[in-house]
């Protein structure tokens, strides 16, 4: 059974000096000896770590401790092996790049809905008022190309700062649906979320906890391939397994 701990999250709370906190998380990472990447902003913070469990899990509540991050959620993951090389804290301007300073998730979050009620929309062909349901990706293309839902609009952005051109050229076909933004763990989507009630379109929603928890909610149904992650696992199936892992299981049968 894997013993390492992978976990995803992301939280948008004010941090008064992200240098001080990104050195005191450097710290206590190397101290507790996990790997992967923390990024700190003005805005919060997005991590993706991995270690033995209990390192993890110490971890985690170091970065619970901070003031604003008391109620950060996590997704977790299990892996064979650390899939992250080394350990590291960067200090930059948003925790996702999208290049709107007015979209402040911190100043309030776009409505959202879970994992759970998307699901039975989908099974069902429609929301609870009758509206079609769009699932809009907010990811790279290469992202896309591992796995997606079903028929989600797919707008062939390399990089996020290219999703408010997108959407602006796209506002017309979005219109008179429920338009459910999607990414890996729900930063993306957030914004994304932010940015299109801002443009004046209605009945958007967020996917809360993205594409990592809807695979640990529901039996991932609607969903096609695997979901992109940026380390030595590539690819995640709805089960939360590496698409490696589960490839090599087959081939060994």
């Amino acid at each position: 059974m894997p013993t390492i701990l992978n976990i995803a999250a992301y939280h948008f709370a004010e941090i008064s000096s992200p240098k001080e906190t990104a050195e005191q998380l450097n710290t206590k990472g190397l101290q507790h000896q996990v790997k992967g990447t923390i990024l700190v902003s003005h805005e919060g913070l997005n991590c993706f770590l991995a270690g033995e469990e209990e390192q993890v899990r110490t971890m985690l509540k170091a970065l619970q401790a901070l003031k604003g991050f008391e109620s950060l959620i996590v997704k977790e993951s299990w892996s064979e092996t650390i899939p992250f090389k080394r350990f590291k804290v960067k200090v930059k301007n948003e925790i996702i790049r999208m290049d709107h300073p007015t979209i402040c998730p911190t100043k309030g979050r776009a409505a959202s809905v879970s994992p759970e009620v998307l699901k039975r929309w989908l099974d069902q062909g429609h929301d609870d008022e009758g509206k079609p349901v769009v699932m809009l990706d907010t990811r790279n293309d290469f992202e896309v190309d591992h796995g997606r839902f079903t028929n989600a609009i797919d707008w062939r952005i390399t990089k996020f700062t290219e999703f408010p051109s997108a959407v602006k050229a796209h506002t017309k076909e979005l219109e008179g649906k429920t338009v459910v933004s999607y990414c890996t763990g729900g930063i993306r989507c957030e914004k994304a979320a932010i940015f299109m009630n801002e443009l004046g379109l209605r009945n958007v929603l967020q996917l809360d906890g993205g594409i990592l928890n809807y695979f640990d909610k529901t039996d991932g149904s609607h969903w096609e391939g695997s979901c992109f992650v940026f380390d030595e696992r590539v690819g995640l199936l709805p089960s939360l397994e590496p698409e490696s892992t589960q490839t090599k299981i087959a081939t060994a049968f």
